[in-house]
């Protein structure tokens, strides 16, 4: 178990030069940003992968050539691969959690009908979805910068015209911003396990959403989650704010590893502390890779060094 203190990454001054990776295999990477109030004056383009930006703190507008899309603390960012695009930010608070897909993604199967319409009691439906507006239309000469993102090397590319010189578009390929707290929870008189907390998959990994909630109502019940291997995946969570009720000493921006295949669940005396409990206020992001995720050097100057000893009494 690996534990990592994700405000302790330095601040630096754009969208891009902050992205620092944390964990990382062949299908995803996830990085921690501390970007200040600045204006690009670059342009970026991934074509390896798609991009999924929470917005931990901070707001600004997503600006790119299908318009614009002002986001705000709790926004999932999803940005499709090939897509042009750039942060402006209306302040120096600005705290990012990066997920970074080799794997197109997706709504849940499971929550979509054979028409592709998310169904009644999916945790979300298409309302909750914002797409971009605001068309920005430039038609300039000059000199525009692109910085494209191949085969993991970035490239400067000089464009003779402003990318942004679209005056329309159609089709389903399109970056959209979803916010965590529009996502509904599943509840039961039961503990509910992870898959009712999903928000978005790949074939690679799945995101998965924990918010404020009612705890299981069963007469008998214990609200803390019961121990757990992980047989077929990596957990990370990523924590966001309020209480966390299975875990002592979290603090905002912690990342925690919980490799597969090592059991674990919540920490000495979170079970005595859970019975009684009606709901918890937690706010987190979990990203659970099917192929084992490795430790960043960046990663290690921030780890928590005694963190898989805190299970112990």
């Amino acid at each position: 178990m690996r534990g990592f203190k994700g405000f302790n990454i330095n601040e630096k001054l754009d969208f891009l030069k902050s992205r620092v990776p944390i964990l990382t295999n062949s299908d995803v990477t996830l990085h921690l940003s501390n970007p200040i109030n600045s204006k690009a004056d670059y342009f970026y383009k991934n074509v390896d992968a798609d991009e999924v930006i929470f917005v931990h703190k901070g707001t600004g507008v997503l600006r790119t050539p299908m318009g614009k899309i002002e986001f705000k603390s709790g926004d999932y960012l999803i940005i499709p691969r090939g897509m042009i695009y750039k942060m402006d930010f209306n302040d120096d608070e600005n705290r990012h959690f990066i997920i970074e897909s080799n794997h197109p993604v997706y709504t849940p199967k499971k929550y979509r009908n054979w028409f592709g319409q998310l169904l009644e009691h999916s945790p979300y439906c298409e309302r909750d979805l914002r797409v971009p507006s605001e068309l920005e239309t430039y038609d300039e000469k000059g000199d525009f910068l692109i910085k494209i993102k191949k085969e993991g090397f970035l490239y400067d590319y000089i464009y003779g015209s402003h990318p942004f010189d679209v005056v329309g578009w159609d089709g389903y390929n399109y970056p959209y911003a979803f916010s965590i707290h529009d996502f509904e929870p599943i509840t039961g008189r039961i503990h509910q396990p992870p898959p009712v907390h999903q928000t978005f998959e790949t074939p690679a990994f799945v995101i998965c959403s924990f918010c404020p909630r009612l705890y299981d109502y069963h007469p008998e019940s214990i609200p803390a989650p019961y121990n757990h291997s992980n047989i077929d995946s990596d957990e990370v969570l990523y924590y966001v704010d309020g209480d966390f009720m299975s875990r002592n000493d979290v603090e905002i921006g912690q990342i925690t590893l919980h490799p597969s295949g090592i059991p674990h669940g919540p920490h000495p005396g979170a079970y005595e502390r859970s019975i009684g409990k009606k709901s918890t206020e937690e706010l987190a992001v979990m990203v659970d890779t099917f192929k084992p995720l490795k430790v960043t050097e960046q990663a290690m100057n921030i780890e928590i060094k005694e963190y898989y000893k805190s299970w112990m009494h």
